[in-house]
């Protein structure tokens, strides 16, 4: 029996690319992951879930793009916190809802947190975190004419705009979102990565503009955690080597050491399936027992070994 698991879910689980993005269609999605999130509530007792944003962090910036001669934009970091916001708000009331018509007591709780970057982090030099949705090559040629924005080709499916990403360090929650989880809270906690932050001086924290890639916080936080299992849940139903080609094959369960070779090799896309390996290769070396990739509605049998691409030692 597993006691205690981190799950995180992939923006585009929760904000999938065939969707405008109106509230109904992300309450729909919500109530549906909250669905399929259902029955590993009812089977661990310390359950925390984390969500990407990226999606949502990219529309709030084209908002304001639209919006920026009338009201002033935010950094990115708030813009990241009111992504958290929304999209934990959504999952937390999905996942209410749920175990309220199940007479469950067992309650959900959204955190708000911050993760602390390095301020020399080589990722503010160089952006790699894709975020947003994806433009033609002409439109992206516009977006950085007229934002500056930095605009990259994301595994054949069109052009996005990419931002710093530097590697989370520390959590600042983390005594609360353990202490809330051995009460048997559900905690939904460092949505998109977390709101990242650097040490300042004087000793207090600031956030500054960037996105921390969700898969690596996951990572880190089941780390310290020292939970039984990482829970990655995608778009996609396993880890394929030879994606979109006439080879592709599915992983079902296997080493780190093999995982690390095709991550060597280049079969897995920065953009897609990329965080998501490092991140499962990065938990296990860290001493986790299993690292486990599926389809968001094939949560349950994932855990329980029947589907996904399951990463062990080795």
């Amino acid at each position: 029996m597993i006691e205690r698991l981190v799950v995180a879910i992939g923006g585009n689980a929760t904000h999938p690319e065939n969707i405008r993005g109106t509230t109904a269609e992300q309450e729909e999605i919500a109530a549906r992951a909250a669905r399929a999130l259902r029955p590993l509530v009812d089977a661990v007792p310390e359950l925390v879930i984390t969500h990407g944003n990226g999606p949502v962090v990219g529309k709030i910036l084209l908002r304001q793009y639209y919006a920026r001669e009338h009201v002033p934009p935010m950094r990115l970091d708030v813009c990241v916190a009111h992504s958290q916001g929304g999209i934990g708000h959504l999952l937390m009331q999905g996942l209410e809802d749920e175990l309220a018509r199940a007479e469950s007591e067992r309650r959900v709780a959204c955190l708000i947190t911050r993760v602390v970057v390095d301020a020399d982090d080589v990722a503010f030099t160089k952006p790699t975190k894709p975020i947003g949705p994806f433009f033609s090559e002409a439109e992206a040629a516009e977006l950085q004419r007229a934002l500056g924005w930095n605009m990259v080709e994301d595994a054949g499916r069109g052009w996005r705009y990419v931002v710093p990403s530097p590697r989370p360090r520390r959590i600042l929650e983390l005594d609360l979102i353990a202490g809330l989880a051995k009460q048997g809270v559900v905690v939904i906690a460092a949505g998109g990565g977390g709101i990242p932050m650097v040490l300042r001086a004087d000793g207090s924290y600031g956030g500054v503009p960037a996105v921390i890639d969700k898969d690596l916080t996951s990572v880190l936080l089941a780390t310290e955690l020292g939970v039984d299992a990482l829970l990655i849940l995608t778009a996609v139903p396993r880890i394929a080597i030879h994606f979109r080609t006439p080879q592709q094959r599915e992983l079902e369960t296997v080493t780190a050491s093999e995982l690390d070779g095709y991550r060597r090799e280049g079969h897995f896309a920065e953009g897609s399936m990329g965080p998501k390996v490092k991140g499962a290769l990065r938990f296990i070396a860290a001493g986790g027992k299993r690292a486990i990739i599926a389809h968001l509605d094939q949560a349950a049998d994932a855990l329980a070994g029947k589907a996904g691409t399951h990463v062990v030692p080795g």
